[in-house]
């Protein structure tokens, strides 16, 4: 990786750090066939496009029963390691719930708060083939903390289901289990079909397919967010270690090609030799080819700030959906963070410990929408209602206020519905 300056970024180097997008555009019009056809044909087209997109013949598209086989047909170590993760990912948003409250705001007015879970709720988790025992706990428990009755989940079929995939299905606790992907997938949980119900509520990580398919049924249900591929900003300073940076940019960088990593210190010592760190562990990774190409890629590099205050304004501007803090005085910079969808503080604090079993969730925003909101949690899967009760005499304290405002605004009607409350 080369080292570049902040301050001499170009135009279009900014716009390839900074305008990351979920690369959804392209495939928007064969998604909305795809929604339109599994709407209208059920299970006829989701079995279809599992044949022509996975190469998979599907017969029946619930597996729920296979996955609690799966629990007991892997190895001990793996069974171990998933329920250690589900157990400490469950606690973490156990502290999330929130209690109902209500009090008196001034004498005979009373107002508070309740929440209540979504009833049904789908969850993507990406795979098939390949194993993410991970998302499956970072979706399903969550929801099913929060209270949530029926948690379906669907992941991508495969000749041979990925057991570990389906054991942690299990764990997590998921009510149903359907091997159907892509944007098929979203459409069958949107709308329905023979074998699955309708969700209110859509949330996962998957590809540009499954991202455009939650975009297209958005309003239809409700859905986490649009994700894009996964980064990772590392805010270092002279005290960080080098090698731990790098290895922080190659974990991110074999998620995939279009993955971004990006290291921001001010120390130009230590910008040469996280770069040169980089170039030394990716030829020793399984996935060298592909963390390569997103190491190379106009997205991604380690990038020198003229000072500790340009390097912070970098990441904040950044909004990383994985932010590492390897510097002296960690807490103090993170004061000055607003927008990161998850914060990893010190250099013994790897984004990979997140990612499984640390106890965070690893579903977050990208591509700059931790300016805007948080990763999955309790809170993604609740209903708020407010709850207000007020007796005669609080009601006549309001009752000038309200009805003065009522007129003002032409809705007579309302400022009568106060008034006739008092009549003789």
């Amino acid at each position: 990786m080369n080292v570049r300056k902040v301050a001499d970024l170009r135009p279009d180097d900014r716009r390839a750090l900074f305008d990351r997008d979920a690369g959804i555009e392209a495939v928007r019009d064969d998604v909305r066939d795809i929604i339109g056809r599994v709407r209208e044909e059920g299970d006829v087209a989701v079995r279809e496009f599992c044949e022509e997109f996975d190469g998979v013949s599907v017969g029946n598209l619930d597996v729920t029963d296979e996955a609690e086989r799966a629990y007991d047909e892997i190895d001990d170590d793996v069974r171990e390691s998933i329920e250690s993760a589900a157990e400490n990912v469950r606690e973490f948003h156990e502290a999330q719930l929130p209690d109902d409250w209500r009090r008196e705001f001034s004498e005979g007015r009373e107002l508070g708060r309740r929440f209540r879970p979504l009833e049904r709720v789908g969850v993507y988790v990406p795979g098939g083939a390949a194993a993410y025992p991970s998302s499956a706990l970072m979706g399903v428990i969550p929801a099913k903390v929060a209270g949530v009755e029926q948690v379906a989940v669907a992941t991508p079929p495969a000749e041979e289901m990925n057991p570990v995939t389906l054991a942690a299905i299990h764990v997590a606790g998921a009510d149903r289990v359907f091997n159907v992907g892509g944007a098929q997938a979203v459409a069958a949980l949107a709308y329905g079909t023979e074998q699955i119900d309708c969700v209110q509520k859509i949330v996962g990580p998957g590809n540009k397919w499954v991202t455009a398919a939650k975009a297209e049924v958005r309003g239809d249900v409700t859905i986490d967010f649009l994700a894009g591929p996964s980064e990772v900003l590392v805010l270092a300073d002279e005290t960080a270690n080098p090698a731990f940076v790098a290895s922080d940019l190659v974990a991110q960088a074999e998620h995939d090609s279009d993955a971004s990593v990006v290291a921001v210190t001010h120390h130009e010592e230590t910008a040469e030799e996280i770069a040169e760190e980089v170039e030394t562990q990716v030829e020793n990774r399984e996935r060298a080819d592909i963390a390569r190409e997103a190491l190379e890629s106009d997205a991604s590099g380690v990038l020198l700030a003229r000072s500790p205050s340009e390097a912070v304004l970098f990441a904040e501007e950044y909004a990383a959906e994985h932010l590492s803090i390897q510097a002296d005085d960690d807490e103090a910079i993170l004061d000055r963070i607003d927008s990161a969808g998850s914060v990893f503080l010190g250099p013994y604090t790897p984004v990979a410990a997140g990612d499984y079993a640390s106890g965070t969730n690893h579903v977050l925003p990208t591509t700059g929408l931790a300016k805007l909101t948080g990763g999955l949690s309790v809170d993604t899967f609740l209903r708020e209602t407010t709850v207000q009760r007020l007796d005669r005499e609080a009601l006549s304290d309001l009752g000038d206020t309200v009805t003065t405002l009522a007129e003002a605004e032409g809705l007579e009607a309302h400022a009568e519905s106060v008034r006739k409350r008092f009549e003789d």
